[in-house]
């Protein structure tokens, strides 16, 4: 995810490389600071949130009235879900402006990706809250320039997009956080600063036309080619998108380079006069990127495209990890970069060591950000199973919780949140896995988003578990030259017993057929992956039906995105469900289906478990 702009107080313009490096020191003193000290931070951003809402309905409700201990704190007010705390915000989404959740107005509501948790959540926010999602942003480049020298000579090509938002019955705009934060100030009047020059002008991100805008922003990414340092997008599925779109644009795209005309597409005036200040005629350029484009492999067209690319700067944790492949070879094995970790509840963390391989990733929590507690979960049969989301927790539960400097090394837990915003011991619903520390603040691996989950029977299936059962089952392919381009999965329960559906969009060599018994092969290695609950539910219970494997038209994905967004979504945030329920999403995809296998026997599954051992 790309750096926000650095407040105008922390800003010299013009800014020479003696205020840029000193910059960077204050920054990284900054991270050197809160991370040797983590508890008493903590404890100090607690006191300034209860000290700042303490009048506030929420936690009067919950007995507490006055700034408060953190002890008192855990005692009185309950961990919750955005089902307990939906009651109060649809009383201030119906225009109630009393101090229901903080003692500031609430200045909008942010609203989480249309595809995490199956549902869009509404979180309330407040005008000082930018500013502090500002300030981890601003830790981004520091670190990075550690690293990789000399950003500040070039610019970076993102793609970056808003969608259109929407207004609450009260009047508050209800918008996703990028939005937010693409149309505020900060994003907007920005001052000069060598880490924030992006090759799309502003208006060409803030066109709510997401084809306009993303023609707009190639064709300036292809115009200023050589000036490219670094490259990204949010997800790498967002970014992957962009690199499909120029393969099917190409053309359009050097015909408007050769002849220094803006192609009609684009019919935004401020898009077309921003568009054209970086556009001139340039028959060599445009010569050089069809000449690149027409050949037959994109192997590497990142690095041929824009020469002087030195990274991938796009989100390859969790599911988006399966987008690596292809990242990998359009990028010619450049560095894929996860700079930062955060979310529409919170700003979390960073990622400080930025060049380690992605399945390495971890994020040192910033502890002013929030505060932050951690309720460990505990796997069944290889299974995420800590209390599962809505069901509240029982007092015991409620005791587990850990502070930030208490988390164990190797121990998964769930993310509990405290915002100055009003969200109080609020489940996040991300699964992490402390890899190590930084100082003594803990730093972080990304594992799921809970709750995304397969289930027919008593058998649970998380993403985690399903992305590398998928994993297993493609090495079946492999022989035949073909890789799997999206998946996702349903739990089918019209059939007698219900069963696992996984739908399948691949890359296809044609002229290698592969025989029907490959993918039926498939269906069994997805089995013999999962956890010994399902192969129980299949082998003995028979309270699972045969696996399937339905393989979909290519571009079905594609189109399961704009339908997506069609209703709402953020192109900006959207991510492939990894999990469909949604009837219209599954007659979608079903309508697509060009043929099926199922699994041919079941898979192995005998009595007993080792972690049986451990029971008293």
């Amino acid at each position: 995810m790309p750096e926000a702009p650095k407040l105008p107080h922390d800003l010299s313009n013009p800014m020479n490389d003696y205020s840029l490096t000193q910059k960077n020191k204050n920054k990284l003193q900054f991270i050197e600071d809160v991370t040797s000290n983590p508890d008493q931070v903590q404890q100090r951003i607690l006191s300034e949130i209860l000290t700042q809402n303490a009048a506030v309905e929420y936690l009067n409700r919950h007995g507490l009235s006055a700034p408060t201990d953190r002890d008192t704190f855990k005692k009185l007010i309950p961990v919750i879900t955005y089902d307990d705390l939906q009651p109060d915000i649809t009383r201030i989404a119906n225009g109630d402006k009393s101090h229901i959740l903080s003692s500031r107005p609430i200045s909008e509501f942010l609203t989480s990706s249309g595809t995490s948790g199956g549902e869009r959540k509404l979180m309330p926010t407040t005008e000082d809250e930018l500013e502090r999602r500002s300030l981890l942003y601003s830790l981004l480049m520091p670190v990075m320039s550690q690293f990789v020298p000399g950003l500040d000579k070039g610019k970076g090509m993102y793609f970056l997009f808003i969608k259109s938002e929407s207004k609450t019955p009260g009047g508050l705009v209800a918008r996703p956080v990028l939005t937010s934060y693409y149309k505020s100030s900060h994003f907007k009047q920005r001052p000069y600063d060598p880490y924030t020059n992006y090759t799309s002008p502003n208006e060409t991100i803030l066109c709510p036309d997401s084809y306009q805008s993303m023609y707009s922003q190639m064709l300036c990414g292809l115009c200023l080619n050589k000036e490219v340092l670094r490259v990204g997008a949010v997800f790498a599925s967002g970014f992957i998108r962009a690199i499909r779109f120029l393969e099917k644009n190409w053309s359009d795209l050097c015909h408007d380079i050769r002849t220094g005309v803006l192609n009609p597409v684009v019919t935004d005036p401020s898009v077309r006069e921003a568009v054209m200040r970086v556009l001139k005629p340039d028959p060599k350029l445009a010569d050089f990127i069809e000449f690149e484009c027409s050949k037959k492999s994109w192997q590497g067209i990142i690095t041929r495209v824009w020469p002087n690319t030195k990274y991938i700067d796009v989100i390859v944790t969790g599911t988006m990890s399966q987008y690596i492949p292809t990242l990998d070879y359009y990028g010619n094995g450049l560095p894929l970069v996860c700079t930062m970790y955060a979310s529409s509840e919170c700003y979390f963390g960073v990622n400080l060591n930025p060049l380690c391989k992605p399945s390495e990733v971890s994020y040192t929590l910033i502890p002013t950000m929030g505060y932050f507690e951690f309720l460990p979960v505990h796997r069944n049969n290889g299974v995420t199973s800590s209390i599962s989301v809505p069901k509240s927790l029982n007092e015991k539960e409620q005791q587990e919780l850990v502070d930030l400097a208490d988390v164990k090394l190797g121990q998964e837990y769930e993310l509990v949140v405290t915002t100055y915003a009003g969200l109080y011991r609020y489940r996040v619903g991300d699964v992490l896995r402390v890899a190590g520390f930084k100082n003594k603040a803990p730093q972080f691996n990304f594992i799921c988003r809970k709750n995304v989950a397969l289930s027919i029977d008593s058998d649970k299936t998380d993403e985690v578990e399903l992305h590398k059962a998928v994993e297993n089952a493609v090495t079946h392919l492999m022989p035949f030259d073909v890789t799997l381009t999206e998946y996702t999965s349903f739990a089918d329960t019209t059939t007698i017993p219900g069963h696992y559906v996984i739908f399948w969009e691949l890359s296809l060599n044609e002229a290698t057929p592969i025989p029907p018994s490959v993918f039926e092969d498939c269906c069994l290695a997805i089995e013999e992956s999962l956890n010994s609950v399902y192969r129980q539910g299949r082998a003995s219970d028979k309270s699972i039906g045969p696996l399937e494997i339905k393989i979909v038209e290519n571009g079905t994905f594609d189109k399961l995105m704009d339908y997506a967004i069609s209703l709402g979504a953020s192109i900006n945030q959207y991510k492939t469900p990894r999990c469909v329920k949604f009837a219209p999403i599954v007659e979608l995809l079903n309508s697509r289906v060009v043929s099926n296998y199922f699994s041919p026997k079941c898979p192995k599954w005998v009595p007993g478990h080792k972690q049986w051992g451990n029971v008293n």
